[in-house]
């Protein structure tokens, strides 16, 4: 994963999948979900998608990886993401990182998050959110690279932790080709980000929000991870929401208790008008819609390059995953 998220506003590459291409990827994730590894493996070989098992050092927990095996040996990348899914047992419910990179350590947050409770699947975006045209941008570094009004700052900075083990696979295939897909942007109207082709946060054409949409429709409440520019929200280090619905309301309050008890100082966007609610995230409402659980975490970036504050937050959101993980 740190090779993966390394080049990120370096070869820059974003292409949006066409709607077969989608469909196979998703049938892929879909199919390995549902345990059949080879039906898997075989859709996701169509698009040059690749099905690996490791078992991760930290924890012993055995994981699947669906990486595009294109992006690989110096290729142009397609940004089209990754998905890890714990293969210990059944899926109970997801992290979702939509801004590697240009949110500063989500990635590395996502990582934690994954470990700290099994049955999870962790949805990865595959480009910065600049790099659908605007790679001269992406590797802007410090705060003041961030996007006014935008959902998170632009300020570069480190890889993810990786999760490490080994393990085996099999992938191959050629890949498709085709232009871009259908969808597109959606705007909140809470000043809460942009809708460049890239911004997973704000599309719905995309491999991300494919995944993210079935693991919503099997009924899996998720947390996706953002971070903005301390200036941003002053005073707070983290901002809670449920995004357009309230199906979640229990759990929003969980967390902003379990980060507050640890130093982490919440805005309650359901109590308070907070900025960056992300009200107008594409996955939250379709969350709210099919009244499945969502949470839309922004945090501040003092606390996310913080390895011991990000710690704090990872157990925060783990005393909510926990939940999440029963039968």
């Amino acid at each position: 994963m740190i090779r993966f998220t390394s080049s990120f506003g370096v070869r820059g590459g974003y292409r949006a999948p066409t709607e077969a291409e989608r469909g196979a990827l998703l049938d892929g994730v879909s199919s390995l979900l549902s345990g059949d590894v080879d039906k898997a493996r075989l859709r996701l070989a169509e698009v040059d998608y690749r099905l690996d098992t490791f078992t991760d050092g930290p924890g012993g927990r055995r994981y699947a990886e669906v990486a595009d095996a294109a992006a690989r040996s110096g290729s142009t990348n397609r940004g089209w993401g990754r998905v890890y899914v714990d293969l210990g047992g059944p899926v109970r419910w997801s992290v979702q990182v939509p801004h590697p990179i240009a949110d500063q350590d989500t990635e590395r947050l996502g990582v934690a998050v994954l470990r700290g409770t099994p049955g999870g699947v962790m949805v990865l975006a595959g480009a910065h959110r600049k790099a659908a045209g605007e790679q001269g941008e992406a590797g802007e570094q410090g705060e003041a690279g961030e996007r006014a009004g935008g959902e998170g700052e632009e300020d570069g900075g480190s890889v993810a932790a990786p999760v490490t083990g080994s393990g085996s696979g099999s992938g191959g295939g050629s890949g498709s080709g085709g232009g871009a897909g259908s969808g597109g942007g959606v705007g909140d109207g809470d000043g809460d980000g942009g809708t460049g082709a890239a911004d997973m946060a704000h599309r719905t054409d995309s491999v991300f929000h494919a995944v993210v949409a079935e693991l919503t429709r099997q009924g899996l409440p998720g947390v996706q991870l953002h971070g903005f520019a301390d200036s941003t929200v002053p005073g707070s280090g983290a901002v809670v929401s449920t995004g357009a619905g309230n199906a979640a309301a229990v759990d929003a309050e969980r967390l902003a208790a379990g980060l507050a008890s640890r130093g982490v100082r919440p805005c309650r966007a359901w109590s308070t008008r907070c900025p960056m609610a992300g009200r107008g995230n594409v996955q939250g409402r379709l969350a709210a819609e099919l009244g499945t659980r969502f949470l839309h975490l922004e945090l501040a970036r003092s606390v996310r390059v913080d390895p011991g504050r990000r710690d704090e937050v990872a157990h925060a959101i783990t005393s909510v995953t926990a939940g999440w993980a029963r039968p």
